[in-house]
C-alpha cells in the first residue's frame, strides 16, 4: 500500500506545532505584511508587527498545468501532494544529514513565485543535461537543496545545476518519516 505524502506532511506539521508550543508556549510568529497576507495567520499582528501562524489546509487544488506545459512533462504526484497540502510558514526540521527548512506556501501568490523558481531550476538542469529535479527544502548549507527526482520520486541532496548528489530516501513519504521537529530557534520562521 502506498503511503500518502500529504498525510505524512500533515503528521510532521502537527508534531512540529506541538513541539513548538511545548518549547515556546505559543505558535510560531511571522512578520505581518498587509500586502502579503496568509490564510495561516492566526489573529491580528502584535504591536511589533508579528502575527502567529499555523499550517492551514488549502481548500482547492493548485493548478500545475502551466509548469507541466513548460516542462513538457507531468509534475511528480508526490510534489503536488506536498505543496498542495497547506498554507504555512516554512517548517524547520532535523534529519540525519542536518538541519533543513521544508518550504511551504504562504499564500496563492507564493505558489506563482514557486512555479517560476521551479521552472528556472528545471531549465538550468535541462541546459546542463541533467535529470529533472524539483526542490522542496533548503538546508543549513546554502549551497545544497533537497529535491525530488521527477522520474522516480526519490529524494536527493544536490547543488543546483549540478549532477544529483546523494539519494536520501526512495520517496518523499519515507523522507518525511525520517524528520524530527527543529524548534530550537526562538524565531523559527518570523517569515
Amino acid at each position: 500500500m502506498s503511503r500518502d505524502t500529504g498525510t505524512l506532511l500533515e503528521a510532521y506539521a502537527e508534531r512540529f506545532i506541538s513541539a513548538w508550543l511545548a518549547r515556546h508556549g505559543s505558535l510560531p510568529e511571522a512578520e505581518h505584511d498587509p500586502d502579503w497576507p496568509s490564510p495561516c495567520e492566526q489573529g491580528e499582528p502584535d504591536w511589533h508587527g508579528f502575527v502567529y501562524w499555523r499550517p492551514v489546509a488549502q481548500s482547492s487544488a493548485l493548478d500545475w498545468s502551466g509548469l507541466e506545459t513548460a516542462l513538457e512533462t507531468p509534475v511528480h504526484p508526490a510534489l503536488k501532494a506536498y505543496y498542495g497540502r497547506f498554507w504555512s510558514g516554512h517548517l524547520p526540521a532535523r534529519h540525519a544529514e542536518g538541519g533543513l527548512d521544508l518550504i511551504q506556501l504562504w499564500n496563492p501568490a507564493d505558489f506563482e513565485r514557486l512555479v517560476e523558481n521551479l521552472l528556472g531550476h528545471a531549465l538550468a538542469r535541462r541546459r546542463a543535461r541533467l535529470p529533472l529535479t524539483l526542490f522542496f527544502a533548503c538546508t543549513e548549507d546554502p549551497e545544497l537543496i533537497l529535491s525530488l527526482r521527477n522520474d522516480d520520486g526519490s529524494v536527493v541532496l544536490e547543488r543546483p545545476a549540478r549532477p544529483s548528489g546523494r539519494t536520501l530516501a526512495p520517496d518523499l513519504a519515507t523522507f518525511l518519516e525520517q524528520l524530527e521537529p527543529d524548534v530550537g530557534a526562538g524565531d523559527a520562521d518570523r517569515h
